[in-house]
């Protein structure tokens, strides 16, 4: 019979924090090894063997008394050892096999995961993405089929589920972790560019490939929207088979629960790239957060800039001030001073009571002015009428509705620009016409990104929009060459360049 001896739980985890605590992992550590290798138990003598003891190997009394320790714990069972029974005196000595308790089989499988956690580097998976999509299509072929195919739509939904968990996960991940990234003021100030450059770098090509596949995305799951409680009730129907007999539910039930969480999945998958009532779509929300990341590093670089350059601190403005009001002439330009250095101004212009001088020069001191009759409430409340009931709640949905009206227009319009000028076809600026306030916004911004990589009036630039939406390549004319463009706000004028703009679309 197998010797484990019942207790708390908690008992599972009391080897972690014993005095002992290292001998006990290496004990435990080669346990695990052993189940991950299929071997079902371990003698005493292959697990002095086995272990990695950082003090050179310890005596085999040791390790028996701490086997013995750990089966009173839980996190081992033993057997009787008689296979190795020679004689009399060999069966009557105690011989045990040890292997992993149910309970020590967790704790195991929960250290793990938690030093994974720890060690885990969180990434932004493009990669992911790209899957996601592969994943939708494959669906949507999977439900157009004239009889589909369960066991294959069950594999793709897992496959899909599981993709797009692990972006989920680590998306989240990294974005909670670039704060503490961005934390390099302590950081050589070759180190802070090199990593500046790389995280704006690695930020941007996730950014782009956000964008270009969000919407290929957006489309595939809009696309099998309409059949997609088929097809979760299919996969639901084919798991419920497998439900266990006896137990609390039945096969409906079971079918009814497996179903409930396919939709889950679903809603949170449609979550992440459709927007849901007024709230963005999470793909929208983590390409601002990483946005926002990008100015979060240069304003570390910025103080670390400043206080490589000594720049003075609170402490030295006020000695500094303190020096200037040992300097005035007289009290009327230290209260001068006073009033330009803390904004301190007199308070007269308040009307507290009706009855108060409106003559009464702002300079007046308040020991010359009259006395003010403040009303008893204003000093034991901070405010001299009592308060109403709270106003009520006003119905927003006609302003919001308006305002998604605005915004659709615009995006509309913006689009309509878009069209306008990334043609993928090179256009001298002298050839591009009137534009109008929409087409010349979006015009001065893509100008304005491309001349700010510029080397030079005469190099040629070409480089990735900021959105990752559109690729700009620009080429100075000759120097004495001229481009007029007319708007709704005036005439744009300047040098004459060739301009390519080009739309990124997802390659599929």
């Amino acid at each position: 019979m197998p010797m484990h001896i019942a207790n708390d739980p908690a008992d599972l985890f009391r080897h972690v924090s014993a005095e002992k605590a290292a001998f006990y992992r290496c004990i435990m550590d080669v346990f695990a090894a052993a189940k991950r290798q299929y071997r079902l138990q371990l003698r005493p003598d292959e697990v002095l063997a086995e272990a990695r003891w950082p003090n050179g190997p310890p005596r085999i009394e040791d390790v028996n008394t701490a086997l013995t320790q750990l089966t009173e714990w839980g996190n081992l069972e033993s057997h009787p050892d008689t296979a190795r029974v020679a004689s009399l005196s060999d069966f009557y000595r105690a011989r045990f096999l040890y292997r992993l308790s149910q309970g020590g089989e967790a704790v195991e499988s929960a250290l793990a995961v938690f030093v994974q956690t720890l060690q885990r580097r969180a990434e932004l998976q493009t990669v992911a993405l790209e899957d996601i999509a592969s994943r939708l299509q494959a669906l949507q072929a999977l439900a157009e089929a004239t009889e589909p195919d369960a066991a294959k739509i069950h594999e793709t939904l897992r496959d899909l589920v599981r993709v797009f968990e692990s972006l989920a996960e680590n998306a989240q991940a990294f974005m909670a972790g670039v704060a503490r990234s961005i934390e390099l003021q302590q950081a050589e100030a070759g180190v802070v560019a090199n990593y500046k450059k790389r995280l704006i770098d690695y930020l941007e090509r996730f950014m782009g490939d956000l964008v270009r596949r969000s919407d290929t995305i957006a489309r595939l799951i809009l696309a099998l929207e309409p059949g997609i409680d088929a097809l979760l009730g299919q996969v639901a129907e084919r798991e419920s088979r497998d439900a266990a007999p006896g137990g609390a539910r039945d096969q409906v039930e079971a079918r009814k629960d497996y179903l409930q969480a396919w939709r889950e999945r679903w809603k949170g998958l449609r979550g992440w790239f459709l927007s849901t009532g007024h709230e963005p779509p999470q793909a929208e929300l983590l390409r601002a957060r990483a946005r926002s990341a990008i100015p979060q590093l240069l304003a570390a670089i910025a103080a670390l800039n400043e206080r490589r350059s000594g720049r003075s601190d609170r402490s030295a403005d006020f000695r500094m001030l303190a020096g200037w009001f040992a300097a005035c002439a007289d009290n009327g330009e230290a209260h001068r001073l006073a009033r330009a250095a803390f904004a301190l101004n007199p308070a007269r212009h308040f009307s507290l009571n009706a009855n108060a001088d409106a003559e009464l020069p702002a300079g007046t001191s308040w020991a010359d002015a009259a006395p003010l009759k403040i009303h008893p409430r204003l000093r034991e409340y901070g405010e001299a009428a009592p308060r109403g009931p709270l106003p009520r709640v006003r119905d927003r949905a006609e302003e919001r509705a308006f305002l998604a009206l605005q915004l659709a227009e615009e995006s509309l319009q913006v689009e309509a620009a878009r069209k306008r000028l990334a043609t993928s076809r090179p256009a001298r600026l002298s050839d591009l016409g009137e534009l109008d306030i929409h087409a010349f916004g979006l015009f001065l911004g893509l100008l304005g990104e491309a001349l700010s990589e510029q080397a030079g009036p005469d190099t040629p630039v070409e480089r990735q929009t900021g959105d990752g939406l559109l690729h700009i390549h620009l080429k100075p004319l000759a120097p004495d060459s001229r481009a007029t463009i007319n708007t709704p706000h005036g005439v744009f004028a300047g040098r004459d360049h060739l301009i390519t703009i080009t739309p990124l679309q997802d390659g599929r």
